[in-house]
């Protein structure tokens, strides 16, 4: 079922690589065109190597290939004017916007939340709750003035559903998109926008797939890859897998943008493998 999306114009962040790049892809395909965005560098405290203008240039070959027209800026999710500048740009290049998906976000360690550091807590909320609510803020505006009505969808984790150790930073700021979510639906739900959450598991992409991870995971090996990290992770669900990709998580997004999902808004939705039943 193609053209799903035919005719509307879709804002997407963390563009460059992993969900991002998999979100604006599928969107282009089905005929959307797309303004991306990403920082394009690595944050200190991640395990994952930061993306590059490279990658983000991969990124808009692609939707080209696809057959959709593509406008792209390096920007941090933190910063609201750049946001809007890029936001606003691209509506004056494509004409309109209908989508927002707010995927942009940074996974770190921090120890016991009595233990975390303050600017490594400060950075998580900045980038994966302000970020969010600023991705949102920036562009809203935009589909109110088409009044034509429009989709938000934020990604939250199945860390917004239930809680981890050793990541409370990550887990507040999770459950807090839930919250915004839920809030912007609830504000927005007059205009016909309708706004809703995915809320992956382990996905198969840059921010699991590393070094970093697999000893974190597996310290009692020498050199841990993939392979030993997938029994861990097989053990967060109850579908025997170890991960998702992020083609899964695309397959949410697509549906909760499309008309498909017009009448659902406000929904949390897992694609977790079973994750949220343990």
């Amino acid at each position: 079922m193609a053209g799903r999306m035919d005719g509307k114009v879709a804002f997407v962040t963390g563009a460059a690589r992993g969900q991002g790049r998999s979100h604006a892809v599928r969107l282009a395909q089905e005929g959307a065109d797309i303004i991306a965005v990403d920082i394009c560098r690595k944050f200190e405290a991640s395990p994952a190597d930061g993306a590059t203008p490279e990658d983000l240039d991969e990124t808009a070959g692609l939707v080209k290939d696809a057959g959709g027209r593509v406008v792209t800026a390096k920007v941090d999710v933190r910063d609201f004017d750049a946001l809007r500048a890029a936001v606003g740009g691209g509506v004056e290049q494509l004409g309109r916007l209908d989508v927002i998906v707010a995927n942009a976000g940074i996974g770190t360690t921090a120890g016991k939340l009595h233990k975390t550091d303050e600017a490594l807590w400060q950075e998580m909320i900045d980038v994966n709750l302000s970020g969010v609510w600023k991705t949102v803020k920036a562009g809203v505006p935009h589909i109110l003035a088409g009044n034509r009505g429009g989709s938000v969808v934020l990604t939250s984790s199945v860390a917004g559903f239930k809680a981890y150790p050793h990541v409370g930073h990550y887990v507040a700021a999770k459950h807090g998109v839930i919250g915004l979510m839920r809030s912007f639906a609830v504000e927005l739900g007059q205009r016909m926008i309708r706004v809703n959450a995915v809320l992956p598991t382990h996905v198969n992409s840059p921010l699991l797939m590393n070094e970093s991870t697999y000893r974190a995971f597996r310290p009692e090996l020498e050199n841990p890859g993939p392979d030993d990290l997938a029994p861990v992770c097989r053990s967060f669900h109850y579908l025997p897998i170890p991960w998702v990709t992020p083609e899964d998580i695309t397959n949410a997004v697509l549906f909760l943008a499309s008309d498909e999902a017009r009448f659902i808004t406000g929904v949390a939705l897992p694609v977790d493998a079973g994750s949220c039943l343990k």
